[in-house]
């Protein structure tokens, strides 16, 4: 998924150390607001050293952000992180466009198929059987 909007806050780095496997870890969250008619506001984390390094988000800066969403439950209560893989600055598509080919007005294309029966308005069709409704057209 994507998002594009202007980076309004930089929180500081958290740290630690995982329990399970004693492996460091870092996650930089970042608040961004959209530019829409209602905007609203996104905490958005980078986890992973290399990823912070590779994906800068400073404050004011327009970005299109692609992310996951993940949700996980503890306790009995649900949290969701949307955690982001790629910040690209400015206003980024990642669908390349199909390149435009021209039509040329020499060479008309012919019909593949039979051309199909006419299309008859139904409207007109009722109205040339002098339909009584009470219908105001």
């Amino acid at each position: 998924m994507e998002i594009v909007g202007k980076v309004i806050q930089v929180l500081p780095l958290q740290q630690g150390t995982s329990t399970r496997t004693g492996n460091p870890w870092t996650i930089k969250t970042f608040i961004l607001e959209t530019q829409e008619n209602y905007p609203r506001k996104v905490a958005i984390e980078i986890f992973g050293d290399q990823r912070i390094a590779d994906n800068p988000a400073e404050v004011d800066q327009v970005v299109t952000v692609s992310f996951d969403l993940e949700s996980r439950e503890f306790n009995g209560r649900w949290y969701t992180s949307v955690r982001a893989w790629k910040v690209l600055q400015g206003v980024q598509t990642t669908q390349a466009a199909a390149p435009v080919q021209p039509v040329s007005p020499a060479a008309p294309a012919a019909p593949t198929e039979a051309p199909a029966e006419p299309v008859t308005n139904t409207f007109d069709a009722v109205a040339a059987q002098g339909d009584d409704t009470d219908l105001p057209f």
